[in-house]
């Protein structure tokens, strides 16, 4: 398996995947998500890869299938009131192609989204999950995560 930052030929793949996302969370809250759409167009992905703040990863196997991503925002934390100044590596989206699960993609993407918030000096690596995906809160409790802030609602 390599794993690497996408390039706009990824385009296809990455769609593929965000489709993928998109369907867990309309099942699971079919309130707030919209389905047969995908959270980026192709032309904002085209912008995203060219963001250095945004990198984004990809897994492929040898045939050069992609398996997963991991799209990744470097955040900046400087000068706040009260929360101290740091580096973050939030990751916005990560997923797992459905044929490729349980096979170690995720732990794999996820440990090199490790290594590359450590090669830049951040400090943590975030992300928010939805409750109604227990499947990836499982995962991300597994990789060693920990809940540092709790979204609720109420609905009306």
């Amino acid at each position: 398996m390599e794993i690497r930052r996408a390039v706009p030929g990824d385009i296809p793949g990455l769609i593929h995947l965000l489709h993928q996302v998109l369907e867990v969370h309309h099942e699971g809250r079919p309130d707030l998500f919209k389905t047969n759409c995908t959270k980026y167009t192709p032309a904002e992905l085209e912008t995203l890869l060219a963001d250095e703040t945004k990198p984004v990863f990809a897994a492929f196997d040898e045939a050069g299938q992609i398996l997963g991503h991991a799209f990744c925002m470097i955040e900046e934390y400087a000068g706040d009131n009260v929360q101290t100044d740091r580096r973050t590596l939030y990751i916005d989206d990560i997923c797992v192609d459905e044929k490729a699960r349980k096979q170690h993609v995720g732990s794999a993407l996820y440990a090199h989204v490790l290594g590359y918030a450590r090669s830049i000096g951040c400090y943590n690596v975030t992300l928010k999950v939805w409750e109604c995906n227990p499947g990836a809160c499982a995962f991300y409790q597994a990789m060693g995560m920990k809940p540092y802030k709790t979204g609720m609602e109420t609905i009306l």
